[in-house]
């Protein structure tokens, strides 16, 4: 660029030679040209200015990224659930079968982001359980560069659609830092949600940098895998439209198969009594057709269903045998598994859209096209499956009666429903465990398909090499022709953790891998494997126990036993030692220690530093985006109060004031047939805490509101107190109350004043309940000190919930 300086000694110049016209050159910024006083005497040079082109005929790049999905689910692998277009896409490419995660999802992605291990991207687990050490902090680290942004920044488009799960819980706010949005690192484009898992009904949506309110309901036809493929469809077409001779990367995360499982109910019928006999017949099943299909080896042993000793074991883990169950259990629970086999399937048709598309455009050739899942199939449903899996974010127990309420209308709007653990432990089969387990492959053991017509000959072969997904970019990019820069934005990187999996393309399907060491750790288990051996912690996550200088080491030879049956640890102590040492080596360089076994709702019910300090007055006011839950006031554990300037200008005033949450779990404060309620939603369990004034209200000026106070904690930590309703300085109504022990929803739906966005709090009214017929000034939300924190009470949940 021309700087004003230089701009001067040229004229300077010119000046000096009688006004001569000789041509002044510069070297500055990379310019190669020639500057002159006179434009027509220079000779420009664009080389510095035009962004960097791909390598020639360079490949673009469709990663599909599902959750919660274990090896046996899918029909390539020899599952029930019937994936039309990922068939189609293992028929023209490679089925990989030992290919791992960590076995949990933002630690997953993490490693797809950047080819470093998660602890390196400051994931040691998800976002919202961050804790202020280096490998768990929630935030990538400048030595780990984004993989994005390299393509971006070497002349690809870059695509973002449907679940992010990496920005950390306190960013996720119209104020908040961007810093960690997909945004800001190396994507052109996003289109999805940002927390863990959202209602596929009534999405938690934003677009690029700002949040938006889904474009339907679902009365007009609207699920969000639906609307993930179109807008998926929309920005390629956009992009070929402009610029078709550039390559793109489009990673595509569904919100399947998260909990909630919401399924077109459609879509769910078609599996009707597919899974009647239950998971142990099941899993016998599957694993039969698995080693058929050559997925497994003909002597693989089926894991136990409740591996792990009893003092060291989850009992919201356990898995229930099927003969044991009653006739309206099995009932219910086969349900469960067509809805969720229904969400599976319904998604990856509205994904077949997307390969129709390039297959009709001339794009599939040269497409390398990955679909995986990010960890094994969940647990965290309990032993009884739940219609409300927030429930398990609060530890509080499940009601079988309660939930056969819903059978008719599971995978519905009504419901935020999830499998019980015998689901997820079939789906997983043959191995042992399921998510959050890293030191066994039924949380780690994944999906994985990749299918690049140009790029790999073989057509519908397994490949067995032992892979994991920080491979994944070392992978991609050898196949583009691109390097991770050792330094980037004047910041040496890590190295990449992992190696590319490229040489698999042209290998032996049992040839050897290239691969020779992968630690894991998630939430206070850990396992570690080297050169096909594997060494195991018996310990279960989120079970508080701690103690882990006591854990003891199991070993597996994985290359011969694949389903880790068979512990060989008294045999060959010698051997486990080696890996014992190796994960201390890996757990040094990855910045693993601490541990973390804490249970759930105490590890998500920690407050975490934000830019905004926690205070005990909030002011909020009407109109403005949903407030998410991370940055919301707190009112879980405390006295509270919610008070509202409101002036009534029509006598049939109606609408929501205040409200936080869903029909999962919330609370609202809003104005119904004249007169004032106030609704406590406590975990969807109905009848809801509805308190209704004694007195209408009529046209004027008022100080509306409500006022909890604290009296004691109930048996799972929940508050229990008495709330009264406020009209100016009038009680007009009153009772008992009991509060959630922990968050609304995971991710859940925002504050909000003057409507109520997504799914109503309360079924007095339907969303979003725009107040109308007066002016709100503005809300104040008053909290009383710390939340109320009994260290016996705590301890005693924490066992409730192991």
């Amino acid at each position: 660029m021309l700087t004003l300086a230089l701009f001067s000694v040229s004229l300077q110049s010119c000046k000096e030679t009688g006004g001569s016209q000789e041509p002044t050159t510069t070297a500055e910024d990379g310019f190669k040209g020639k500057i002159s006083l006179d434009i027509r005497d220079s000779e420009s040079d664009w080389s510095a200015y035009i962004p960097k082109s791909a390598p020639e005929d360079a490949p673009n790049i469709l990663f599909i990224l599902y959750d919660d999905t274990g090896l046996g689910a899918w029909s390539p692998y020899g599952g029930a659930i019937n994936m039309p277009t990922l068939d189609r896409l293992a028929a023209n490419g490679l089925t990989y079968t030992q290919w791992h995660t960590t076995a949990l999802c933002s630690p997953t992605r993490s490693t797809i982001l950047t080819g470093r291990n998660h602890h390196l991207n400051g994931m040691a687990s998800i976002t919202e359980t961050a804790d202020g050490y280096p490998g768990s902090n929630g935030r990538v680290p400048d030595q780990a560069a984004p993989f994005a942004q390299i393509l971006r920044e070497n002349g690809w488009s870059t695509f973002w659609i449907g679940k992010n799960h990496n920005v950390p819980e306190q960013d996720v706010a119209s104020g908040g830092s961007r810093t960690e949005w997909p945004t800001q690192i190396g994507f052109d484009r996003f289109y999805g949600f940002l927390g863990g898992e959202t209602n596929n009904w009534y999405p938690d949506l934003v677009e690029d940098n700002h949040f938006i309110e889904a474009p339907a309901t679902p009365e007009e036809g609207y699920h969000l895998s639906k609307d993930l493929a179109d807008k998926a469809l929309e920005m390629l077409r956009n992009q070929q439209a402009t610029n078709p001779s550039k390559p793109w990367y489009m990673w595509f995360n569904p919100g399947a198969n998260h909990a909630p499982h919401h399924s077109p109910k459609e879509y769910a019928d078609k599996y009707k009594g597919k899974f009647d006999d239950g998971y142990d017949a099941y899993r016998d099943w599957v694993v039969g057709r698995m080693k058929e299909k050559g997925i497994i080896p003909q002597d693989t042993e089926m894991a136990a269903f409740n591996p792990l000793p009893e003092d060291m074991a989850n009992p919201a883990d356990y898995v229930r045998p099927w003969e044991e169950l009653n006739a309206d259990e099995k009932r219910l629970f086969a349900r469960m598994a067509e809805v969720y086999a229904g969400f599976s399937e319904y998604t990856d048709v509205q994904i077949g859209r997307i390969i129709d598309y390039l297959e009709e455009s001339g794009q599939l050739e040269n497409t390398i096209v990955l679909y995986a899942a990010d960890n094994g199939a969940s647990g965290e449903g309990s032993p009884n499956g739940s219609v409300n899996e927030n429930k398990f974010f609060n530890g509080y127990p499940d009601d079988l009666a309660e939930n056969l309420k819903y059978i008719d209308v599971l995978g519905g709007p009504d419901t935020y429903n999830h499998f019980p653990t015998g689901w997820a432990a079939a789906f997983s089969a043959p191995f042992k465990m399921f998510k959050r387990y890293s030191q066994y492959a039924g949380g780690t053991n994944d999906p994985l398909v990749i299918s690049w017509p140009k790029g790999i000959k073989a057509r519908g072969e397994l490949r067995h090499q032992y892979h994991h997904s920080v491979d994944i970019v070392p992978t991609l990019l050898e196949a583009c022709g691109v390097e991770m820069p050792e330094v980037y934005n004047g910041v040496k990187q890590y190295p990449l953790s992992g190696v590319s999996m490229k040489y698999s393309f042209d290998a032996a399907p049992d040839g050897q891998t290239e691969k020779k060491i992968q630690y894991f750790s998630m939430l206070g288990t850990r396992g570690i494997w080297k050169d096909g051996w594997k060494a195991a912690a018996v310990h279960s996550p989120l079970s508080g126990k701690g103690n882990f200088d006591k854990d003891v080491w199991e070993l597996y030879h994985v290359d011969e036993d694949r389903s880790e049956s068979k512990n060989l640890a008294a045999e060959n102590p010698e051997k486990l030692q080696e890996l014992i040492d190796a994960w201390f080596e890996q757990a040094e360089i990855n910045k693993v220690l601490p541990l973390d076994d804490r249970s759930a709702a105490e590890i998500l019910g920690t407050e975490r530093p934000s830019q905004e300090a926690a205070r005990d007055r909030y002011i909020y006011y009407p109109k403005t985006a949903p407030v998410p839950e991370g940055v919301a006031v707190n009112v879980r554990g405390r006295n509270f109060k919610i008070l509202a300037n409101v002036e009534i200008t029509e006598a049939n005033a109606s609408g929501v004031i205040f409200a936080h949450g869903s029909r999962f779990g919330g609370h609202s404060l809003f104005i119904k047939d004249k007169k004032l309620h106030y609704v406590y939603n406590f975990l969807g369990i109905k009848p809801e805490q509805t308190f209704i004034s004694n007195q209408t209200l009529k046209p004027g000026k008022y100080t509306l509101g409500m006022e909890f106070t604290r009296e004691s904690a109930g048996e799972y930590g929940e508050s229990m107190g008495s709330m009264k309703l406020y009209i100016n300085d009038d009680v007009v109504a009153e009772g008992p109350m009991k509060t959630q022990p922990a968050k609304f929803t995971l991710s859940g739906d925002g504050l909000c004043v003057g409507y109520d966005s997504g799914d109503a709090v309360s079924e007095l009214y339907q969303s979003p309940g725009e107040f109308e017929g007066g002016i709100i000034q503005f809300v104040g939300v008053t909290v009383e000190g710390t939340p109320y924190h009994d260290l016996e009470l705590e301890a005693k949940r924490v066992m409730m919930t192991q």
